[in-house]
Protein backbone atom coordinates (compact mmCIF):
# COMPACT_ATOMS: atom_id res chain seq x y z
CA UNK A 1 0.00 0.00 0.00
CA UNK A 2 1.49 3.37 -0.66
CA UNK A 3 1.73 6.51 1.66
CA UNK A 4 2.69 9.98 1.13
CA UNK A 5 5.58 11.08 3.03
CA UNK A 6 4.76 14.55 4.10
CA UNK A 7 7.29 17.61 3.04
CA UNK A 8 7.53 20.44 5.60
CA UNK A 9 11.01 21.41 5.76
CA UNK A 10 13.02 22.84 2.57
CA UNK A 11 16.18 20.16 4.03
CA UNK A 12 13.94 17.48 2.61
CA UNK A 13 13.43 19.22 -0.54
CA UNK A 14 17.75 18.96 -0.82
CA UNK A 15 17.27 15.35 0.19
CA UNK A 16 15.61 14.52 -2.88
CA UNK A 17 17.65 16.70 -5.29
CA UNK A 18 20.59 14.69 -4.27
CA UNK A 19 18.67 11.12 -4.32
CA UNK A 20 19.05 8.75 -6.68
CA UNK A 21 16.12 7.64 -8.57
CA UNK A 22 12.78 8.86 -8.52
CA UNK A 23 10.75 10.75 -6.50
CA UNK A 24 7.17 12.49 -7.13
CA UNK A 25 6.05 15.84 -5.21
CA UNK A 26 2.57 16.45 -4.94
CA UNK A 27 2.33 20.05 -4.14
CA UNK A 28 -2.17 20.63 -2.31
CA UNK A 29 -3.57 23.80 -1.90
CA UNK A 30 -6.37 22.55 1.70
CA UNK A 31 -8.09 25.61 0.21
CA UNK A 32 -8.98 24.59 -3.52
CA UNK A 33 -11.59 22.44 -4.65
CA UNK A 34 -10.04 22.07 -7.67
CA UNK A 35 -6.76 20.67 -6.12
CA UNK A 36 -8.75 18.00 -3.74
CA UNK A 37 -10.37 16.48 -6.75
CA UNK A 38 -6.79 16.33 -8.57
CA UNK A 39 -5.15 14.84 -5.01
CA UNK A 40 -8.25 12.09 -4.68
CA UNK A 41 -8.28 11.37 -8.63
CA UNK A 42 -4.50 10.62 -8.23
CA UNK A 43 -4.49 8.41 -5.56
CA UNK A 44 -7.47 6.72 -7.09
CA UNK A 45 -4.65 5.45 -9.62
CA UNK A 46 -1.46 5.49 -7.92
CA UNK A 47 -1.34 1.94 -7.61
CA UNK A 48 0.26 2.30 -11.23
CA UNK A 49 2.85 4.33 -10.06
CA UNK A 50 5.94 1.85 -9.40
CA UNK A 51 7.16 1.17 -5.61
CA UNK A 52 10.26 2.52 -6.25
CA UNK A 53 9.16 6.04 -7.00
CA UNK A 54 9.01 7.52 -3.42
CA UNK A 55 5.63 9.74 -2.78
CA UNK A 56 5.99 13.37 -1.77
CA UNK A 57 3.18 15.49 -0.21
CA UNK A 58 3.22 19.02 0.24
CA UNK A 59 0.41 21.39 1.97
CA UNK A 60 1.34 24.23 0.16
CA UNK A 61 -0.92 26.60 2.71
CA UNK A 62 0.90 25.65 5.59
CA UNK A 63 4.46 25.41 3.91
CA UNK A 64 4.65 28.38 1.48
CA UNK A 65 8.29 28.38 1.90
CA UNK A 66 8.79 24.56 0.99
CA UNK A 67 6.65 25.49 -2.04
CA UNK A 68 8.62 28.62 -3.37
CA UNK A 69 12.12 26.44 -2.39
CA UNK A 70 10.78 23.55 -4.75
CA UNK A 71 9.85 25.95 -7.68
CA UNK A 72 13.45 27.62 -7.17
CA UNK A 73 15.11 24.12 -6.88
CA UNK A 74 13.40 22.54 -10.24
CA UNK A 75 13.02 25.82 -12.14
CA UNK A 76 9.20 25.14 -12.62
CA UNK A 77 6.76 27.75 -12.40
CA UNK A 78 4.60 27.71 -9.49
CA UNK A 79 1.17 25.96 -9.90
CA UNK A 80 -1.41 24.09 -8.00
CA UNK A 81 -2.15 21.43 -7.57
CA UNK A 82 0.78 20.15 -9.14
CA UNK A 83 3.26 17.18 -9.51
CA UNK A 84 6.36 17.01 -10.32
CA UNK A 85 8.40 13.97 -11.09
CA UNK A 86 12.44 14.37 -9.94
CA UNK A 87 14.81 11.89 -11.46
CA UNK A 88 18.31 11.97 -10.39
CA UNK A 89 17.46 15.40 -9.25
CA UNK A 90 16.23 16.70 -12.51
CA UNK A 91 12.46 17.80 -13.04
CA UNK A 92 11.55 15.33 -15.95
CA UNK A 93 7.46 15.64 -15.61
CA UNK A 94 5.74 18.94 -14.32
CA UNK A 95 1.60 18.84 -14.55
CA UNK A 96 -0.90 20.73 -13.16
CA UNK A 97 -4.48 20.62 -12.73
CA UNK A 98 -6.62 18.36 -14.82
CA UNK A 99 -3.23 16.91 -16.87
CA UNK A 100 -2.16 15.39 -13.35
CA UNK A 101 -1.79 12.17 -14.57
CA UNK A 102 -1.09 8.66 -12.00
CA UNK A 103 -0.82 6.93 -15.65
CA UNK A 104 1.25 9.59 -17.21
CA UNK A 105 4.39 8.94 -14.19
CA UNK A 106 4.07 5.55 -14.23
CA UNK A 107 4.76 5.66 -18.47
CA UNK A 108 7.49 7.95 -18.05
CA UNK A 109 9.05 6.07 -15.08
CA UNK A 110 8.53 2.52 -17.01
CA UNK A 111 10.01 4.07 -20.44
Amino acid sequence: MKDWILLNHISQIDGIKVAQGYSLIFKHSTRCSISMMAKRTFERYWDVIPDKVSLYFLDLISHRDVSAYIADTFQVHHESPQILLIKDGQCILDASHGDISAEEVAEVVNA
